[in-house]
């Protein structure tokens, strides 16, 4: 449940952090100040990995981890969701901005207008054409290409490419120039990792009853647990720095970062090449599909996120106002070198589980990110690249849900479908994947609506009853199966359509409708309408349709001698399109 004292308002001011600041207190200020400092020491770590994965200098994961935190203080809705540079965001900027600065500082700036406009047009909708057999696909496809894209550095192994192919042959290939130091460091880093994830999920509740030396001791064991990954890539890098001192290095290092904080200042909207000077036009065309991915992507992981941890901690969230948020966190970002953000999953959870009760737990993120640029960055130039790459790898391998297979293999198997287009073509593109399963969902989900399930039962009269409401796709095929149906029959009968399910028409279906009409006239059969929602009727009123009749009720149809339905007519049979139901 929701922490107790911790802010849900009522009434709801335009600006969000109006809704918690005017009462803000002391003992929100310590849950906040805790969580912030937790998120902070996560988010050092891997904004440095996830600049490397990103394929851009890794200075860069630090200026895009603080401007978020900032802006979403101010405009976010949810108080556990943290913005900042995440595992698929960095693997998709990998993928547009062809590891040139210049290009995913612009891909953020253009972005983040993308974001901004669809939260003041309230087009959050579009998202929900974006199945979860699509989510899970995709995420599934990136915790494997993310994770094989670390093991170069696991390993020690140079010269490898980045496209994911390529890059399992060159890894197996190069197999045998593993470098001792590396491997020997990445795993212990991983296993560490792995080791105090596991310890922090089993770590039982201190209690206040309990000593004062119990309460410490969970205190220090949570807060190594919270902070692994800090805890993890300081000794690594100390071990690092111990070999340097005594004159030899066994591990591939981060090497030198430029101290300071970025200048701010307008992104580039050119670039200067060995020949010459490339225009914003054509930066834009190099991006191509990565302004829609990107954008949508990003939009997708906060509002997911967002969604999943308020109802969790049972409180309310708006998702235009989400898009509004992080689109100003992209375009601010941009003008201090940011490349895209996106909520984070992990840096999220960490944030709840520290009891955050306000979006400030952000403020004090954001000025330990803004801290380690001004002071820290020289120490980080003992960093081994495999301690990194653990850290990277140890995020996104809970990513993949090997159960979803199984699940919908249960539940229905069609979804099975767009899964799979999704995870198989993602190895080969992000965007191709993403944007084959979002079509496959969609013509499985037209081919239902051009299939609806139409029940039928043969008495004196033929009652037809559609199961969905009707649109243009589907008017032929109950055309076909009404006619077939009445004129086969000996003698033939006339048809009552029960339109109880209809809740919706359309012209193409009122056309339809009348040439049934017509048609059924010829051989002097009649169609009556029953059950009609109040815009159907509306609708086939407003269209004035020759020997158009029609009744309340199927049994006020039965009393106006319309129709008997219970005469002694053949067992009922249901004509059903199998994509409209749960597989046995």
């Amino acid at each position: 449940g929701p922490r107790r004292g911790c802010p849900c308002p009522a009434v709801r001011p335009a600006l969000p952090v109006l809704r918690w600041l005017p009462r803000y207190s002391l003992a929100w200020l310590q849950l906040d100040l805790m969580a912030g400092l937790s998120v902070g020491l996560t988010v050092v770590p891997q904004a440095l990995a996830y600049a490397e994965l990103a394929g851009l200098p890794l200075q860069y994961g630090l200026y895009s981890s603080f401007m978020g935190c900032f802006v979403y203080c101010i405009l976010g809705t949810a108080k556990d969701v943290t913005l900042g540079p995440t595992a698929i965001m960095s693997l998709l900027v990998s993928s547009y901005a062809f590891h040139e600065p210049v290009y995913a500082i612009l891909l953020a700036f253009l972005s983040g207008c993308i974001q901004l406009a669809m939260g003041l047009l309230h087009l959050g909708f579009l998202l929900d054409f974006i199945s979860c057999p699509v989510i899970k696909g995709f995420t599934s496809a990136a915790s494997i290409t993310i994770s094989f894209n670390q093991l170069k550095n696991i390993l020690g192994l140079q010269g490898i490419p980045r496209q994911f192919f390529l890059q399992v042959y060159e890894t197996l290939r190069k197999i045998g120039e593993t470098r001792a130091g590396d491997a020997v460091l990445g795993l212990a880093c991983l296993a560490a990792l792995a080791g105090l994830r596991a310890m922090k999920s089993r770590l039982p509740r201190a209690a206040l009853a309990e000593p004062l030396a119990a309460r410490v001791s969970y205190l220090i064991v949570w807060t190594c647990t919270t902070a692994r990954n800090a805890l993890v890539v300081l000794f690594a890098g100390l071990v690092a720095y111990s070999f340097q001192v005594m004159g030899s290095q066994p591990f591939m290092l981060t090497g030198s970062i430029p101290q300071g904080l970025p200048a701010f200042r307008l992104p580039h909207f050119s670039m200067a090449a060995p020949n010459g000077t490339v225009p914003f036009g054509s930066m834009v065309e190099d991006m191509g599909a990565g302004l829609a991915v990107v954008p949508l992507m990003g939009l997708l992981e906060t509002v997911a996120i967002a969604k999943a941890f308020a109802s969790q901690n049972d409180y309310k969230i708006d998702p235009s106002q989400e898009l509004l948020a992080l689109g100003f966190a992209n375009i601010l970002g941009s003008f201090v070198s940011s490349y895209p953000i996106t909520g984070s999953f992990g840096r999220t959870a960490v944030n709840a589980q520290s009891g955050v009760c306000t979006p400030a737990g952000g403020l004090v993120t954001g000025a330990l990110v803004l801290l380690s640029l001004a002071y820290l960055t020289s120490l980080f130039y003992y960093i081994p690249k495999a301690a990194l790459a653990a850290v990277i790898i140890s995020a996104v391998v809970p990513m993949f849900d090997a159960g979803i297979f199984r699940t919908l293999w249960r539940v229905k198997r069609l979804d099975l479908v767009p899964l799979c287009v999704t995870f198989l073509l993602c190895f080969w593109e992000v965007q191709y994947g993403i944007v084959a399963g979002v079509l496959v969902s969609g013509i499985l989900l037209l081919y239902s609506m051009a299939r609806p399930p139409v029940q039928v039962l043969e008495g004196d009269v033929l009652l037809v009853q559609p199961g969905s409401s009707l649109h243009f796709p589907a008017i032929e095929r109950l055309r076909d199966i009404i006619c077939s149906r009445a004129l086969a029959a000996s003698p033939p009968h006339s048809v009552i359509l029960d339109c109880c399910h209809i809740s919706s028409i359309d012209y193409t279906v009122v056309v339809g409708l009348a040439e049934l009409l017509q048609e059924l006239r010829k051989h002097g059969l009649s169609l009556a309408f029953c059950s009609l929602q109040d815009p159907v009727l509306q609708v086939l009123l407003s269209a004035d349709l020759e020997g158009f009749q029609h009744f309340p009720s199927r049994e006020e149809a039965e009393r106006c001698g319309a129709a008997e339905l219970g005469g002694g007519g053949a067992a009922p049979f249901t004509s059903t399109d199998e994509s409209s139901l749960l597989p046995a």
